[in-house]
């Protein structure tokens, strides 16, 4: 599903113009990069959970040329899906 054809369904699901199905889209977005970026956990009912974790720096291999190489830590976002979504889908 593109952005646009996302936009499509909100509009026609929440009664809205496409014009403002795509601005609650993007503030809807922009709300939850902004709680994730604060290492915030955003959970939506009946869709799941985002949140941000710590990946530990650890050692890798170039698999090129087989050199080991040190791989930084840093922070993710993972995202759990909610127990009716993951039925859903199987």
């Amino acid at each position: 599903m593109t952005k646009a054809e996302l936009v499509t369904a909100i509009a026609k699901g929440a009664g809205l113009t496409k014009k403002q199905a795509d601005a609650a889209l993007k503030a809807a977005v922009a709300a939850v990069s902004n709680a994730l970026k604060k290492g915030e956990r955003v959970a939506i009912p009946g869709f799941g959970i985002f949140t941000v974790r710590k990946r530990a720096a650890r050692k890798g291999r170039n698999p090129r040329t087989g050199a080991v190489i040190n791989i930084p830590a840093r922070k993710v976002v993972v995202f759990r899906p909610a127990k009716d979504l993951r039925e859903g889908v199987k």
